[in-house]
């Protein structure tokens, strides 16, 4: 059975990720793509559905791990009675190379290592051929199933019964390299890796991008890993940020609330951006951008509300049955459904994430101007129609207070577009239509009876989505409309301590089962603390969040505070930004800056 979710770390070539477990099995890894199909799938099943495990032969071990400083090298120590080793591993940042590597290093007396290497191509579905083409000296075996190939070298490992195993022992001062690298299965294999060089290449390829993080407050270290996991998560060669790293961790655990989130969704990745414009990171917002631009073409009519890593549009909804899910929560999909929603928000997710980028210098092209012009024509013609929200509810489509904000924030940024930095545009329209949206939404969208905000025209529920009109400038922090709803969320959405999303019991998702606290809304709690004068309650909940990362920092998208775990797909780019945001908040009032004021 897969392990906890904060067991795993995640590996990664800025293309794909590995998640390694403590234990030293690595349970999930999709070639060459986040979204490709897996090779390793225990992570949705057992180990017969994929896994490659290093780890020493002693069962008492004690074992210890960390990242490599600032970067994602990750070290396992291995301590037995007869001496101390160590697995380096990682995945180079080399654009030419799909490659994991596993240095295996003595440090003190000699440890004895096993290591068992089952691959199941293509979710499980595809057996591959393998066949030793190495030699005694330098041992090697291939594994075909259709277009993909896999060579793993390094240690002499034998078959039984489809699975290969083998066994070595590393002492003091020496060490073993092994390598695992894709390649398409109609080219020839890949010369064997100069892995010194990989290394010292990764290594300093992270610690470059590490050392540009510009925080200057609290929870430092918790920034900088966040701001890494969501470079991590944009692929290198297409700029698309995916939401995180895996498929169908359940939200409910035994339940149906599973779903794939290895593509890029416009509103993740806007956010995304705003957090890496605000430390600093201006390149990555200009591929960003052209990204978006190669993604929803030529015709703005047709857009959809996320795509895959290169712009790809169709990202059908399947179910699998080759895996059994994580911990037997089923259906384990892959696709996502939302691709055919309306989701009204995320146009003014982007053109919020455009004006921080125009602001910090990126300067505009013609084509990107026109672009943000042909949405705004997309939220008009949209105006008044029913969405999905930012929740991606399943049940029947409401006007959600917050996607009727975003939809203002969208033609109060193109407004301020022709005021302040004089593009063109039709201003008079686009004011127009953003005081519309600010009337309908003071009328319709906020209970004055009850002194809240609320989840959606006709009803008095609230929303922990409801914390993003101060981020955006609908309403002040300290707006007395503004702490009404934080109290009526502190009443009705918290449990303790955290904030959920929304009350499941509502029925307003359409789905059955509940869901534990986001981590993401809870975050955005501690930013609304900050900004409204409650300080003290700001950080106590940032250090409670903080608490919930795993032993290398990692955050998923839930927290099950009576099981003590982390639920949800992971590592999470929304928690990580949240994270980012939340701390960027705490330092206008804990930070060197303030502290000299």
């Amino acid at each position: 059975m897969a392990a906890p979710i904060e067991d795993y770390a995640i590996l990664s070539n800025c293309r794909t990720a590995a998640l390694v477990s403590r234990e030293g099995s690595i349970d999930w890894l999709c070639l060459p793509r986040y979204d490709s199909p897996s090779i390793f799938g225990a992570l949705l099943g057992e180990q017969k559905h994929g896994h490659w495990t290093i780890r020493a032969t002693d069962p008492d071990a004690t074992v210890t791990r960390y990242y490599e400083d600032d970067t994602f090298v990750l070290v396992t120590r291995w301590e037995t009675p007869t001496g101390v080793a160590e697995v380096r591993e990682f995945m180079p940042i080399d654009g030419g190379r799909v490659e994991l590597v596993r240095r295996i290093e003595g440090v003190s007396g000699h440890v004895d290592f096993t290591t068992e290497l089952r691959m199941r191509f293509d979710y499980a579905r595809a057996l591959p051929w393998v066949r030793q083409v190495g030699s005694h000296v330098a041992p090697a075996l291939l594994a075909i199933a259709g277009p993909d190939a896999v060579l793993v070298r390094g240690v002499e490992m034998n078959p039984d019964d489809h699975v290969h195993r083998g066994s070595f022992t590393v002492e003091s001062g020496s060490g073993l390299d092994l390598t695992l690298t894709w390649f398409p299965s109609h080219l020839e294999a890949p010369d064997p890796a100069d892995v010194d060089r990989l290394l010292t290449h990764t290594l300093h390829w992270w610690r470059e991008w590490a050392g540009r993080v510009d925080h200057d407050g609290p929870f430092e270290d918790e920034v900088v890993r966040s701001l890494m996991v969501l470079r991590a998560l944009t692929h290198e060669d297409t700029g698309g940020i995916v939401a995180a790293a895996t498929t169908s961790l359940p939200e409910d655990f035994g339940g149906v609330r599973n779903w794939d989130y290895r593509y890029v969704w416009l509103r993740d990745a806007a956010l995304t951006i705003e957090a890496l414009i605000s430390h600093g990171f201006l390149r990555v917002t200009a591929r960003w951008r052209q990204w978006l631009l190669r993604a929803i073409a030529g015709d703005p009519k047709e857009l959809q509300i996320m795509y895959g890593l290169a712009g790809e549009r169709d990202l059908t909804e399947r179910e699998l049955t080759s895996l059994p899910g994580y911990q037997g929560a089923a259906p384990v999909r892959i696709g996502n459904g939302a691709q055919v929603q309306y989701q009204g928000d995320v146009i003014g997710e982007v053109m919020v994430a455009l004006e921080a980028a125009r602001v910090a210098g990126v300067e505009e092209t013609d084509f990107s101007w026109a672009l943000q012009k042909a949405m705004l024509a997309f939220a008009e013609r949209h105006l008044d129609k029913p969405d999905n929200g930012i929740w991606e509810i399943r049940g029947e489509p409401q006007l959600f207070t917050h996607s009727r904000v975003m939809i203002w924030a969208a033609f109060d940024r193109g407004a301020r577009a022709v005021r302040e930095f004089g593009l063109s545009g039709d201003l008079e329209k686009w004011e127009r239509l953003r005081d519309r949206m600010r009337n309908e939404i003071d009328e319709r969208g906020f209970d004055a009876e009850r002194g809240h905000f609320v989840q959606h025209y006709g009803t008095t529920e609230v929303d922990a989505s409801l914390l993003l009109l101060a981020q955006v400038g609908y309403v002040a922090h300290d707006d007395p409309r503004m702490l009404g709803t934080v109290a009526e969320m502190e009443r009705t959405l918290m449990v303790d301590g955290l904030l959920h999303r929304y009350r499941t019991e509502s029925g307003v998702d359409g789905l059955a089962g509940t869901e534990h606290p986001f981590l993401a809304c809870s975050f955005w709690l501690v930013e609304q603390y900050a900004n409204s004068g409650r300080v003290d309650d700001a950080m106590a909940l940032m250090t409670r969040l903080c608490g919930f990362a795993n032993d290398v920092g990692l955050l998923s998208e839930e927290y099950d505070v009576d099981g003590k775990r982390q639920a949800g797909n992971t590592p999470q780019a929304l928690s990580h930004l949240a994270l980012v945001r939340a701390a960027d908040a705490l330092a206008g009032h804990h930070g060197r800056a303030a502290d000299r004021e």
